[in-house]
């Protein structure tokens, strides 16, 4: 496929912009944000106790108020209320308590206070969307959901792997795709770097659905992509117990986001722990600003994260802080790649 030229960040930017709306309704009428801050700046910390949030959906709500400049850090770093979120207290003469009041009881609203004060669902066995709970098969697992969800990201994922493939890395070897779902990334970039091979490791119910689309590829594609076929392995498997192949390159494309951190600081070990020398793992997904202030598109993509997953979107620094902790040599190279989303990489040592 063609690099595309057209960003589809405005289609995805308004299906998830429900998101501050919701939040910005829950901060105000369900969680008492802004009469908490109206009585003084406060440390992310206090203001966390205060609410009685744990630190995850806290990470949520507060990079999202940033964004939206409802509230901001000062310079002792220090959350406070903006000119512009002061409207949002009783106390304000002229505030707009009793009119985004009109939207307090919205089931959405209800839904993310509710997952806010309880870092997930006040009933536990409501369970998450689209990922692995311990003591439960993943969802990924029954062949109707695993056709359904990995069909539904397709489109995006056929439309954001050529630029990808065209940023990362080539080189002759091994490159092994994690969660590749779709798988691609990977088709892209064995087109490009005709030498190496492959192997997408993900659920067995989505290799299924990656197996066919790799057949469709190949079927449209030209002379480059040909020999794909011979080039591709399909491994099943649980990325969190099993052992996974040695690789010169490893992709994580939208993977550390489903998790929560002390899971994402596991996964960065053990995928660099599959390094071989001087392989590189690459990152794909939206990054929050390491100030945790924003971007909006990517905060309310993390709201959106947070509803359906154990995770939500995370900055560059936390994913490099992770990679370091690794033994991994992180670039200070941030790639935009479209549709809100960019690249990072590490390398692992040649000795």
């Amino acid at each position: 496929m063609s690099i595309p030229l057209l960003d589809l960040a405005p289609i995805t930017r308004h299906l998830r912009a429900k998101a501050s709306s919701h939040l910005l309704v829950a901060a105000v009428h369900h969680l008492g944000v802004f009469e908490e801050l109206s009585k003084g700046p406060t440390s992310i910390d206090e203001l966390r106790q205060r609410l009685q949030l744990k630190d995850r959906p806290a990470m949520v709500l507060f990079p999202a108020l940033c964004a939206m400049d409802m509230i901001e850090y000062n310079a002792e770093g220090q959350l406070q209320l903006t000119e512009l979120g002061k409207y949002l207290t009783a106390t304000h003469p002229s505030n707009l308590t009793g009119y985004t009041g009109l939207e307090k009881h919205d089931t959405g609203v209800l839904q993310i206070s509710e997952w806010l004060r309880n870092d997930g669902p006040e009933n536990a066995s409501e369970g998450f969307s689209y990922v692995k709970d311990e003591e439960a098969p993943s969802p990924m697992d029954d062949p109707d959901a695993a056709r359904f969800f990995t069909l539904a990201l397709a489109g995006r994922a056929r439309y954001l792997s050529p630029v990808v493939a065209a940023k990362i890395t080539k080189r002759e070897g091994h490159f092994l795709d994690i969660a590749g779902g779709t798988g691609f990334y990977t088709y892209e970039w064995l087109a490009a770097n005709p030498l190496s091979y492959a192997t997408i490791f993900d659920r067995p119910e989505v290799l299924k659905v990656a197996a066919e689309l790799l057949e469709d590829f190949c079927n449209n594609g030209g002379n480059e992509v040909k020999t794909i076929k011979d080039r591709v392995k399909f491994m099943p498997g649980d990325m969190l117990t099993d052992d996974l192949p040695r690789a010169d390159l490893l992709l994580a494309a939208s993977v550390f986001h489903d998790w929560p951190t002390k899971t994402c600081e596991f996964l960065a070990k053990k995928f660099a722990a599959a390094l071989n020398p001087a392989g590189e793992l690459w990152i794909h997904d939206a990054f929050l600003n390491d100030t945790l202030d924003g971007p909006l598109a990517v905060t309310d993509y993390s709201a959106i994260l947070f509803l359906g997953t154990k995770g939500r979107a995370y900055s560059r620094h936390e994913y490099r802080t992770w990679l370091s902790r690794a033994g991994l040599v992180c670039s200070s190279e941030n790639i935009p790649t479209l549709m809100d989303y960019g690249l990072i990489y590490a390398s692992k040592p040649r000795y």
